[in-house]
């Protein structure tokens, strides 16, 4: 028996980076589209300055937002043709600082759905070779019919 995700839609990856090159936000804070398969997308974000806490730490609200742009382009790319996707819950625990030179987010569909798809998001620390988990979340997002991304 398999879980394989498979795609809806043949051209999920041009819709993927299509949609992702005219995100505001994820183009806004450098972002930058790593991997794309069915049900698994990888977004890196590098160290900026203008991203961390008083502490020297990637700030939470950054990590937050890739690892919800990670969730959502994940079930994105298991939508049907015609649909996007939005975000109807989030809910994440921060594991430890962030504090490398990038982190990456990887979103990971757990259940694919017609109406809603349940999405795992877990953002590491990248420094030195080494990745270190930095938050896990779990998203729920919502296929609508008629909202192109």
């Amino acid at each position: 028996m398999t879980n394989a995700i498979e795609a809806r839609d043949p051209n999920f990856e041009r819709r993927v980076r299509d949609s992702f090159a005219r995100q505001p936000l994820v183009q806004f804070i450098g972002a930058q589209l790593a991997h794309v398969a069915p049900g698994a997308i990888d977004i890196r974000l590098p160290r900026n300055a203008n991203l961390l806490q008083q502490h020297g730490y990637v700030h939470g609200g950054a990590l937050t937002s890739i690892a919800d742009a990670a969730a959502g382009y994940a079930a994105l790319s298991v939508s049907e043709p015609g649909t996007g996707v939005l975000t109807t819950e989030l809910k994440v625990n921060f594991l430890r600082p962030a504090a490398g030179q990038e982190v990456v987010a990887r979103g990971r569909v757990l259940k694919p759905g017609r109406v809603l798809t349940i999405v795992q998001s877990d953002v590491y620390d990248l420094n030195e070779g080494r990745e270190t988990h930095v938050l896990t979340g779990l998203v729920t997002m919502m296929h609508m019919d008629g909202m192109l991304d």
